[in-house]
C-alpha cells in the first residue's frame, strides 16, 4: 500500500468538533465553555468547513449564529457523544495512493479511565449519516487516538512511549508491534519515540499533542519548562535533550523552537491543570494557539509565528477548556483535502 499520514499544515476540507452538553463533564461549566467552542467554531468556519456534533442541533445553531460564526460553513450532525476530544474519537485520515482513506481506530477512554460507548461509534455513524459522502473509511482493531501522534507529511511519526505503551490501550501488542502497526497502518517509515514529558492533569498519559509538534522544514516545537521549582522541570529538560538528539530522515538536527511555559493553573480544587501552548491548531492559513491570560501568552504566539510563516496566528483563551484537562487542540479533528463531499 502506498499510503501517507498528512501533515496538519497540508490542506484541509474542514474539522470536526463534538459539542459539550450538559449530559457531558462540561455540565458546571457550559456557561464559561461554550463561547470558548463558539469562537474556535467562529475561527476555523472562517476558513473552512465546520461539522459538528450535538445531541441538539438547533440550540447550538442558535448560539453560533449570536456567536456570527459563517452558517454556510457548517454542517450539524444529532449524535450521541460522551465528551468533545475530537481528537482522540476522530477518524485519522491517510493518503492511499493520493485518494483520502478514513481508519477508524478504537476509542477506550484513554485506557478506560473514562464512558466512551458514544464517543468509539463517532466516525462511523457520521459515515452513515453522508458526512464524508463517497470517501472510504476502514474500522481497525486497534486502540488509537490521535493525540498520540505527530506526523511531518514525509513519512516521520513522532510519539510518546507512556501513552502508547500504556497497559490498558493494547496490552496484547509489544513495542515493536505497535511500531510495525504504525507504518503499516499510517504508511510511516520511521517513529521517533519520546521517553520522557508529561503534564499535571493530563488524563491522556503523555500525549505528543500537549508536548512537542511538527512544524514544516524539519522544525520542532515544543514545550519548555525553565522553572527548577516547577515539578515538569526534570521531565521536560530530560524531554528537550533526547529532541535535540534526535535526526532527521537526512541525518540533519531538527530546528527546535522552545515555547514558554506558562503560569501553573489551577481548578477549584487546586488541582494542577494542564495548561500547555503546544495543543495548537493548524487550518488553512491560521493556527490557532490556546493562551491563558498568562503573560508569556504573546511570546508563544510568536514563537509559533515562527513555526509557521505565512499563517494568521490566532490565539484563544482556553482557560475554561482546561477544567476538562484538555485544550484546543484536544476537541478538534482536522479533516484533510478529499474527505468532505
Amino acid at each position: 500500500m502506498n499510503r501517507r499520514l498528512p501533515a496538519e499544515w497540508e490542506d484541509q476540507d474542514g474539522v470536526l468538533l463534538a459539542w459539550p452538553h450538559a449530559g457531558t463533564d462540561w455540565a458546571p461549566y457550559l456557561t464559561q465553555v461554550e463561547p470558548v467552542f463558539a469562537e474556535i467554531a467562529r475561527q476555523i468556519a472562517r476558513r473552512e468547513r465546520l461539522i459538528i456534533i450535538a445531541p441538539e442541533p438547533e440550540r447550538v445553531r442558535d448560539l453560533l449564529s449570536a456567536a456570527q460564526v459563517n452558517e454556510n460553513a457548517v454542517r450539524y450532525f444529532a449524535l450521541p457523544n460522551n465528551d468533545t476530544w475530537a481528537r482522540d474519537f476522530g477518524p485519522l485520515t491517510v493518503l492511499e495512493n493520493g485518494r483520502a482513506l478514513l481508519l477508524d481506530f478504537g476509542f477506550n477512554g484513554w485506557g478506560l479511565k473514562f464512558a466512551c460507548n458514544f464517543d468509539n461509534m463517532i466516525s462511523r455513524r457520521l459515515r452513515d449519516a453522508g458526512a464524508f459522502g463517497a470517501t472510504a473509511m476502514k474500522t481497525e482493531g486497534m486502540i488509537f487516538e490521535g493525540g498520540s501522534i505527530e506526523s511531518d507529511g514525509s513519512g516521520t511519526l513522532l510519539t510518546t512511549a507512556d501513552c502508547l505503551l500504556e497497559a490498558n490501550r493494547n496490552p496484547h501488542l509489544s513495542r515493536a508491534q505497535i511500531e510495525e502497526r504504525m507504518k503499516r497502518l499510517l504508511g510511516a517509515r520511521r517513529v521517533l519515540w519520546l521517553e520522557n514529558g508529561y503534564l499535571a492533569g493530563d488524563d491522556t498519559d503523555s500525549h505528543i499533542d500537549t508536548l512537542a509538534r511538527f512544524a514544516p522544514n524539519d522544525t520542532i516545537i515544543y514545550s519548555a519548562c525553565d522553572d527548577p521549582k516547577d515539578e515538569h522541570f526534570a521531565a521536560l529538560q530530560s524531554m528537550a535533550a533526547e529532541l535535540e538528539g534526535m535526526r532527521t530522515a537526512n541525518d540533519q538536527p531538527y530546528t527546535l523552537i522552545p515555547l514558554p511555559w506558562p503560569r501553573p493553573c489551577y481548578d477549584e480544587k487546586n488541582q494542577r491543570l494542564p495548561a500547555t501552548y503546544a495543543n495548537f491548531l493548524v487550518i488553512n492559513g491560521a493556527v490557532l494557539v490556546p493562551v491563558y491570560g498568562d503573560p508569556r501568552d504573546e511570546a508563544a504566539l510568536l514563537a509559533i509565528e515562527r513555526a509557521f510563516p505565512g499563517r494568521e496566528v490566532v490565539g484563544i483563551d482556553c482557560r475554561p477548556l482546561i477544567l476538562q484537562h484538555g485544550s484546543l487542540h484536544c476537541v478538534t479533528m482536522q479533516l484533510p483535502k478529499g474527505v468532505l463531499p
